[in-house]
């Protein structure tokens, strides 16, 4: 038998033999393994969510044999199974695409297509893991998200613009909040910093000038992860 022909025949029949059931359900765990693996590579993902990458497979390809060939049927279910996560708690990019390739094996193994689909796998993987240990597409800058709270009586418009002016390149101030009933301003600025040794005290001054109240620095690539 070739391993990049279908198992089925060219209509899929109403009544699929266990043993072809039994093999796509098989390729479909294994194919879950590899994926939950490469995922965890560099990510600290809940144990929850790797779990459901291996289930993943597993379920578009007895939602792909069950609908009897009717891939836009089962595309349609499978992609309905998917949004559930996303509905409840926002997922980063990269549970995203591990989700996406978890849908594509599982469907392309319902099809009865076991040799391209274990191939389109270790494809992904692969590029997802090289890709991660490169690096790629990481910002080459140190720009930061600056979320800070102030009282209503400081004004905000230039009043960290000496501060600013000491410890960052360019600063812009993008987001504007009212909090507490009027009592407090939460401002978000995007910032690069001219020296990230000086930090803390950049920090320091800050927390002199808005009063000790909450002060958060983020990096943007992480900000931009969980998109």
């Amino acid at each position: 038998m070739d391993i990049f022909n279908s198992i089925f025949e060219a209509e899929v029949a109403t009544n699929v033999s266990i043993s072809n059931f039994l093999i796509c359900m098989a390729t479909a765990f294994i194919v879950g393994l590899i994926l939950a693996k490469m995922h965890c590579y560099k990510t600290k993902g809940s144990k929850g969510f790797i779990v459901t990458l291996v289930i993943i497979p597993i379920v578009v390809t007895m939602i792909i044999i069950m609908v009897n060939g009717n891939i836009g049927t089962g595309v349609a279910v499978a992609g309905a199974f998917s949004l559930i996560r996303f509905r409840s708690v926002p997922g980063t990019a990269k549970e995203i695409g591990s989700i996406f390739i978890a849908m594509g094996a599982g469907i392309t193994i319902g099809m009865g297509y076991i040799g391209f689909a274990i191939l389109f796998t270790i494809i992904a993987c692969t590029i997802t893991h090289v890709l991660s240990i490169v690096d790629f597409g990481k910002q080459a800058n140190d720009e930061r998200i600056l979320t800070i709270s102030i009282p209503e009586s400081l004004n905000y418009v230039d009043g960290f613009d000496d501060i600013f002016n000491k410890y960052t390149k360019k600063f812009e101030l993008i987001t504007v909040k009212s909090t507490n009933m009027g009592s407090t301003f939460k401002l978000t600025y995007e910032i690069e910093l001219k020296n990230k040794q000086e930090e803390k005290q950049f920090v320091d001054d800050l927390r002199c000038r808005n009063g000790n109240l909450d002060i958060l620095i983020t990096r943007q690539e992480f900000l931009n992860s969980t998109l």
